[in-house]
């Protein structure tokens, strides 16, 4: 049977593994069965000016608005919405606690939209002054424009000196403020952040599924919370592309440390019992982000997505969310990374192809066991009343999250 691919990036990783299938490379022009595309080429792809139509044996690795969860400013959106319908319906899930949170729903940090929500912002603010703020640009990443303020006078300073300050009418970026999680959980003095890979096969139903083999990113400078060090990323980011260009930097691992082995320290240092409370607290975590932008993604047969979920553990043991990125970057930094992205991108592979190999938007999107390789199931809403026995290995994961 001959299978087609085509890709628009320039990563070995996905040649590499599709070839190894005996798949065969074509251009876009070609007839092709599976596109791993940039977000850009998707996008012109599915415009309405292209008019391309796919036929039932053509996948791509996008959702046509996949940025409802991935660009910060709409994820933040989407998840107050979506607490704001379970509690018109008086759902458990948007239960609040004596100060007005929530009591299950908190996993997000108080977060604005700048210039839009500015006046909420400053009367948040004024609750806690003097705490500490972090300011990301929406349509940017890799730690691109990001900074942290403590003052107003710092942010009123900002918005004058920026090309676009915050007036309505003249504002072309926009920004979202969150309160800044100062008290990270910390190894070896430093903080660190978590990415997860979580891959989507289908919004409405929802299914999706989390690899296994996640990872620990790791500041190289010390955590300090002082305001002396407020401006000193490598103490702040996590990020590969920020944290490469320091000066502490180690090549060899990269600042990075297995999921694996985050849970054998956590178990070791904190307990196993509270280890698996966090790991499922996060795995919740993921799963009602993605419930909150279903109702609004471009659902297509013809789509599946890998989204690299940064997820923060304060010293409490809480995770909170802090971004969702629509690309995660494919490029290996280590021996062990290039592992990882290898076996990310065949067991990807495995997912979203029926057992015959040729994809086929006809079929039902339930994978045998086999082809979970290192995924295990977050939720697949067709399984969650089915009472068939042979699906019970996949079914045996959903009733905890009904």
């Amino acid at each position: 049977m001959r299978v087609t691919f085509c890709t628009d990036l320039d990563k070995s990783v996905v040649v590499a593994n599709c070839e190894r299938r005996g798949w065969i490379q074509v251009g876009p022009d070609d007839e092709w069965n599976i596109y791993w595309a940039g977000t850009q080429t998707c996008r012109s792809l599915f415009s309405v000016d292209s008019g391309y139509r796919m036929n039932d044996n053509q996948i791509i690795n996008h959702f046509p608005n996949h940025y409802e969860l991935s660009r910060k400013d709409l994820l933040v959106k989407n998840i107050k919405r979506y607490r704001r319908e379970l509690e018109k319906e008086g759902n458990m899930l948007a239960e609040r606690g004596d100060s007005a949170k929530y009591l299950h729903l908190d996993f997000i940090p108080i977060t604005f939209v700048l210039p839009a929500d500015y006046n909420m912002f400053v009367e948040e603010y004024r609750k806690t002054p003097q705490s500490t703020w972090i300011m990301k640009p929406c349509g940017r990443s890799q730690g691109s424009g990001i900074f942290l303020i403590n003052k107003l006078s710092k942010l009123k300073k900002w918005s004058r000196e920026a090309k676009t300050p915050f007036q309505q009418h003249l504002s072309k970026e926009s920004y979202v403020i969150s309160k800044y999680i100062d008290n990270p959980l910390l190894i070896g003095g430093k903080k660190f952040d978590l990415r997860l890979y979580v891959l989507v096969t289908s919004f409405r139903p929802l299914k999706a599924y989390q690899f296994r083999l996640g990872f620990c990113r790791f500041c190289t400078v010390k955590y300090d919370s002082s305001v002396a060090e407020l401006d000193n990323m490598y103490v702040h980011l996590t990020n590969v592309s920020v944290q490469k260009h320091g000066g502490e930097y180690n090549s060899l691992h990269g600042g990075k440390l297995s999921v694996q082995n985050l849970r054998l320290h956590l178990e070791s240092t904190r307990g196993k019992e509270v280890t698996e409370t966090l790991f499922d607290q996060i795995s919740w975590l993921i799963i009602h982000s993605l419930k909150a932008v279903a109702p609004v993604i471009a659902t297509d047969r013809h789509c599946f997505e890998c989204y690299g979920y940064d997820i923060i553990i304060d010293n409490k043991l809480k995770p909170w969310l802090v971004e969702v990125n629509a690309s995660p970057s494919l490029t290996s930094t280590t021996a062990n990374d290039r592992i990882l992205k290898h076996k990310l991108l065949n067991n990807i592979f495995s997912l979203v192809t029926p057992p015959s190999g040729l994809p086929d938007v006809r079929w039902n999107k339930i994978p045998t066991e086999d082809a979970l390789g290192d995924f295990e199931l977050l939720i697949d809403e067709d399984l969650i009343n089915l009472q068939d026995g042979d699906s019970h290995y996949l079914v045996k994961n959903t009733y905890k999250w009904k």
